[in-house]
């Protein structure tokens, strides 16, 4: 894990790995954007479908980021709100 911060240079990661982690970081930093280059770098790797599903898991991945963090959802899952409040028949 500590050496994805790094993952542009490190000799641990594939061009495959580098590239998907390229796309995910683009697709989840609003100060970035999915350019032309990332993009047929990406296809250089993965087919149409292996791109589908890419993009499906880093957009969720940043989904459950978002709702989690304005739940105030914790690791753990737990979360503050009364749940039993909101959904009374679900107890």
């Amino acid at each position: 894990m500590s050496a994805l911060a790094g993952f542009r240079g490190s000799p641990l990661f594939t061009e495959r790995e580098r590239a998907a982690l390229e796309y995910a970081e683009r697709m989840t930093d609003t100060r970035l954007e999915v350019d032309d280059a990332c993009f047929e770098e990406v296809r250089r790797h993965f087919d149409d479908a292996e791109i589908v599903s890419l993009t499906s898991a880093v957009a969720m991945q940043n989904y459950h980021s978002k709702f989690n963090g304005a739940l105030r959802v914790d690791v753990n899952g737990v979360c503050p709100l009364p749940l039993d409040r909101l959904a009374p028949d679900r107890r």
